[in-house]
């Protein structure tokens, strides 16, 4: 796309009327948010009002981002769609947290988590570096606090196993970035995912060797080192192929990893 069209594609947006909704177009991260959080709700093994309300807070609070960021890269001009919407969206996310937090209170340690992986993205957003690794890191392993979030809800408690179900799915969602940035050529190297995925398999076995993971839940993690692999193996297609054949590999190994986590801490008579 020209320099040109990007900017008539950037008044476009921006002239929007206020009242038309936003929503994130982060559409991978809506997988993350969504599979997390069913994760934990597995391991909570029910679905009460409270967890709803978790799935619309942390929907809510996902969406709130968006219009933040696109007002802080148009930070010298004010743009009443920005503020309507994420301003919506913050006040109902921020409502319900609330709300679930005085009969909760544990889930103030989650708001905390939450709050500081915003901060770090507004300042990577201020620094033109949003699409750091790092900042992509903590984004994922933000958005990955909604398997603890729905359990915590839904039990009025936070144990480690829940804790450890947050690890193993940050250092799963995460490994995407290393093979999705393998098709941009300043980001071509293999040794940065190769040094994330032994890293990350070393630690998802301290969660296990603990207890807070049983064998079966931390083996999912070998459906992001089985993908890497295919990666690797079929690179020359991988670096070519169109978006959308890679967001489907991403898409259906991710549902793969959810749905293997998600039976793996059932009880035996609910599989």
């Amino acid at each position: 796309m020209t320099q040109t069209a990007i900017q008539q594609s950037n008044r476009q947006h921006s002239s929007q009327a206020w009242y038309r909704p936003m929503f994130s177009p982060e559409h991978g991260v809506y997988v993350v948010l969504a599979g997390s959080f069913l994760t934990g709700a597995a391991l909570a093994q029910a679905w009460t009002l409270s967890t709803t309300l978790a799935l619309i807070a942390a929907f809510c609070g996902f969406q709130a981002e968006y219009p933040l960021e696109l007002q802080l890269k148009q930070r010298r001009s004010f743009k009443p769609r920005f503020w309507v919407w994420g301003g919506l969206y913050g006040v109902v996310a921020a409502g319900i947290a609330i709300w679930l937090a005085l009969g909760t209170p544990v889930l103030l340690w989650l708001y905390a988590g939450a709050l500081f992986a915003l901060l770090v993205d507004t300042i990577e957003v201020l620094r033109k570096e949003r699409k750091s690794i790092v900042n992509e890191l903590v984004t994922f392993a933000a958005v990955s606090l909604a398997a603890p979030f729905a359990y915590a809800a839904t039990t009025g408690t936070l144990t480690h196993v829940a804790l450890g179900l947050w690890v193993l799915n940050a250092l799963y969602f995460s490994s995407s970035i290393f093979t999705v940035k393998l098709r941009k050529p300043q980001t071509s190297s293999f040794l940065p995912g190769m040094i994330y995925h032994a890293i990350a398999t070393l630690v998802v076995v301290i969660p296990y060797y603990f207890g807070w993971l049983n064998l079966f839940t931390a083996l999912a993690f070998g459906v992001a080192l089985l993908k890497f692999g295919f990666v690797v193996w079929q690179q020359q297609w991988y670096r070519n192929t169109k978006i959308g054949a890679v967001a489907t590999l991403e898409t259906s190994t991710a549902l793969f990893f959810i749905a293997i986590v998600s039976v793996s801490v059932l009880p035996a008579h609910l599989i």
